[in-house]
């Protein structure tokens, strides 16, 4: 159930008390999110205070940047759960970039997925590669469905939506940040993140928590004027359940 909703509501009180979340930096030491197992504990731990009840955990795979590997994450994955109160849902899939390296490790080898054939992708900040769909494409040859992640963050789509189309009709799913809906990427990122749930373009959304800062921003009032959109593309994330 969603907690009783007004005008200018705090994020963190639309969130439901069985709210599934895809995309997270949870594990310790892996990429830019948690440092350590005590920061792995505290981030979850607020955030089940919140109505977080489980959590899909997606270390970055960046070649080069974030050279971290399935049998990696999914060892480290192993590690932290016995840390964990017995009771915790943490599942394992990855936060794939999208560059050149991409498409070799998609055609060689089992990728980790949300859920079945669905997959955690993302593009560069400075602009996306310039064979974005040829990859897109061919993953979904090779069996997967592409979930991108945060569209409204990328600066050169910047609310366009003749792009966003373009990407849904090549076959990408959207997974909007919660924290684009108060501000906490700046306006153009809210901007499009109103766009797209306007244009029933958000299939799910995730925290992408990484540390206390993301965290603190949940107690942050929401920025869009239309949160029925956004409940339903939260209440979408049910489909990854458990």
């Amino acid at each position: 159930m969603f907690h009783f909703l007004k005008k200018n509501s705090y994020l963190k009180d639309i969130i439901p008390s069985n709210y599934v979340d895809i995309h997270s930096h949870l594990l310790p030491g892996i990429d830019d999110g948690a440092i350590t197992i005590e920061d792995t504990l505290l981030l979850i731990s607020e955030l089940r205070k919140i109505g977080f009840q489980q959590f899909i955990t997606t270390p970055h795979i960046y070649t080069t940047v974030w050279d971290n590997t399935k049998d990696l994450i999914e060892r480290k994955h192993k590690e932290t759960i016995l840390s964990l109160p017995q009771d915790t849902s943490l599942r394992f899939a990855a936060e794939y970039m999208i560059d050149p390296y991409f498409a070799t490790l998609f055609q060689n080898e089992s990728l980790a997925t949300l859920k079945e054939n669905y997959v955690l992708v993302e593009l560069s900040y400075i602009n996306p590669p310039i064979q974005l769909y040829d990859i897109l494409f061919e993953l979904q040859i090779a069996g997967y469905r592409p979930i991108l992640a945060h569209p409204e963050r990328y600066p050169f789509y910047n609310s366009n939506l003749n792009e966003f189309t373009k990407l849904r009709n090549a076959g990408c799913l959207f997974q909007m940040n919660l924290l684009s809906t108060v501000g906490y990427y700046g306006t153009e990122a809210t901007k499009s993140c109103e766009l797209l749930l306007k244009k029933g373009l958000v299939d799910f959304v995730g925290s992408d928590v990484h540390h206390t800062k993301h965290l603190e921003s949940f107690s942050s009032k929401i920025l869009i004027n239309d949160l029925k959109p956004l409940k339903a593309a939260i209440e979408n994330n049910q489909f990854f359940k458990l």
